[in-house]
């Protein structure tokens, strides 16, 4: 029996990178999947946009590994969207364990290039989203009798990502948001965490971003160093993020909650 057997996981950007790692983890150690994705092309990003096909691959992994999907195409911001895809999903499988709010964008800007669509996108995707991602959910946790919620923010939650003064605000946002859903759903024996990578190789990376991070950082040379840590491996895998947050939500962590939890070589001290 895998440490997840017959539980039901709800993950949010689901298609590909940390999300997809998510999935195919929690499906190898016997969970049912819900997912969404916007799997469409994102607002102001430089890196390519995961697309249906991303979503489809996904999809097929889980099955792969003998486990069931229920994946749709949906914004984390439409808040009646997500609540029908939850609703879907726990009928089909009965209830729902674990919530894994990883959807988020990232768009590098240093602070006078930021427009009002922009900063408002970043805010509505990476906070609000993650907002919407767990009402919709909680009370499902509740009726289980308890459960797992974490929160993907970054490093930027900690310390900063120099040129991305929204990026930081939405990551610092989770912050708090895990703190106050984690005491108030701890009546319920929820507990709800965040995790903090640092750089992942994901496909967040693709496209025109590292040429845009390149261009940013020379504005000011002096910060482009801030995300180095202290190991020689410089980035995560998107499965060694997977596995710290199956560490969370499984019993071994089941006296954990609140808490804030780094995957970064060491970059926050840097």
């Amino acid at each position: 029996m895998g440490r997840f057997e017959d539980k039901v996981v709800f993950i949010t950007g689901v298609a590909r990178g940390q999300g997809r790692s998510h999935a195919v983890l929690a499906a190898r150690e016997g969970s049912h999947i819900i997912g969404v994705d916007l799997a469409g092309p994102l607002p102001h990003v430089p890196y390519d946009s995961a697309t249906a096909a991303d979503l489809e691959e996904t999809r097929r992994l889980i099955e792969d590994v003998g486990a069931n999907a229920h994946l749709v195409q949906c914004d984390v911001r439409d808040l009646d969207a997500l609540q029908a895809v939850v609703d879907e999903g726990v009928a089909e499988f009965g209830g729902l364990d674990t919530v894994i709010a990883n959807a988020g964008i990232c768009v590098p800007q240093v602070w006078d290039e930021i427009t009002p669509d922009s900063f408002r996108d970043t805010i509505d995707i990476n906070v609000t989203g993650v907002w919407n991602t767990i009402t919709v959910s909680a009370q499902h946790l509740i009726n289980r009798g308890g459960g797992a919620v974490v929160l993907v923010s970054s490093l930027a939650g900690k310390k900063l990502q120099p040129f991305m003064v929204h990026y930081t605000t939405s990551k610092h946002a989770l912050v708090g948001m895990t703190r106050a859903f984690a005491a108030e759903l701890g009546q319920h024996n929820i507990r709800v965490n965040s995790v903090h990578p640092g750089a992942v190789n994901s496909p967040m990376g693709s496209g025109a971003m590292i040429p845009r991070i390149v261009q940013t950082n020379e504005s000011n040379p002096r910060l482009a160093g801030m995300g180095m840590g202290f190991l020689n491996q410089f980035s995560a895998e998107p499965d060694e993020v997977a596995d710290l947050v199956a560490f969370l939500v499984s019993d071994a962590a089941k006296f954990i909650t609140a808490e804030h939890i780094s995957i970064d070589g060491g970059s926050q001290h840097f």
